[in-house]
């Protein structure tokens, strides 16, 4: 987390609607990059979304792709969006499910569940991998809910425009439209495409707001917002984006739970919690996925 950094720039005032510019710490993963913008030492979440990961654009020779072997989750779900590219997901649910640019993979863990992520069937031509990793922390009440999984193809989301930028729906409601994609608190996930010149306003109905910069160049309130970076609304208020150039911008944001402990891969309200799923993991009490042996241990 404290390789997160933030910047927020001196001069802005009250009236500025950006509280902060978050950039991301970037991670070479074997060729594999990774940028983390949350959580963040400043910012944990905006909305319910405490783990925000930009994955590639990376291109992988035939035999190389990627191979995350079983790991667990707790109190949170996961959501995999891919621009390109294509992962299979397998889980110990007995879930496996390929997933494809503009499809997304909800991944609800509750009480605990054990996933990989590997390479589809693109594993033996040259491939290209880009997309974002999301995980959300679940409200105290669900946060022990029975594990889920659940896959939505790409043409069950809505697609529309909105003053001239084109709009996926990815979660919550926005203009009219309402995606189909189950949440358990407000929350709001969209991708963007905006044009040179174009500008428009976020929504304004929601606690947390915030848009992160996959490529292009953005103004908000005469601020620049670079390809990479993510600039964080004030309470209270909303983002009005002005496209310099092309963009492409996913956003997020909706109710905070509140605080949470975050170690590894476990989120939770309390750290006893986390310290309970980290000896089971220790001790083999996680359920297994399906055809898999290989695991990722405990780190020390």
């Amino acid at each position: 987390m404290s390789d997160s950094k933030a910047t927020e720039s001196a001069s802005a005032s009250t009236d500025d609607s950006i509280e902060l510019v978050l950039e991301p710490a970037e991670k070479d993963l074997g060729g594999f990059s990774v940028r983390r913008v949350l959580p963040a030492h400043e910012r944990q979440m905006v909305g319910p979304f405490i783990f925000f990961d930009h994955m590639g654009p990376a291109e992988f020779p035939p035999g190389e792709g990627i191979q995350v072997r079983p790991h667990p989750h707790v109190c949170l779900s996961t959501v995999t969006y891919l621009f390109e590219g294509e992962i299979m997901h397998r889980d110990s649910l007995g879930y496996e499910q390929p997933i494809r640019a503009e499809a997304v993979n909800l991944m609800t863990a509750g009480r605990g569940i054990v996933h990989s992520e590997r390479a589809g069937e693109d594993l033996h031509t040259t491939s290209r991998l880009h997309g974002i990793q999301s995980w959300m922390a679940l409200p105290d009440h669900e946060e022990e809910r029975e594990a889920s999984f659940e896959h939505y193809p790409a043409g069950s989301l809505p697609d529309f425009e909105h003053d001239g930028v084109a709009i996926r729906l990815i979660m919550g409601e926005a203009w009219g439209h309402v995606s189909p994609v189950t949440r358990y608190l407000p929350t709001l996930y969209i991708e963007c495409r905006l044009p040179a010149g174009s500008v428009f306003s976020l929504p304004d109905q929601y606690d947390e707001i915030g848009a992160y910069v996959v490529a292009g160049a953005l103004e908000v309130d005469d601020r620049a917002l670079g390809a990479h970076q993510m600039a964080v609304a004030r309470a209270g208020k909303t983002l009005r984006l002005a496209a310099q150039e092309d963009s492409h911008v996913m956003v997020v944001g909706g109710s905070n739970p509140g605080e949470r402990h975050i170690w590894w891969n476990f989120v939770a309200s309390s750290r006893e919690r986390i310290e309970q799923a980290s000896a089971d993991w220790r001790e083999n009490r996680f359920d297994k996925v399906p055809g898999e042996t290989e695991f990722i241990p405990l780190p020390e």
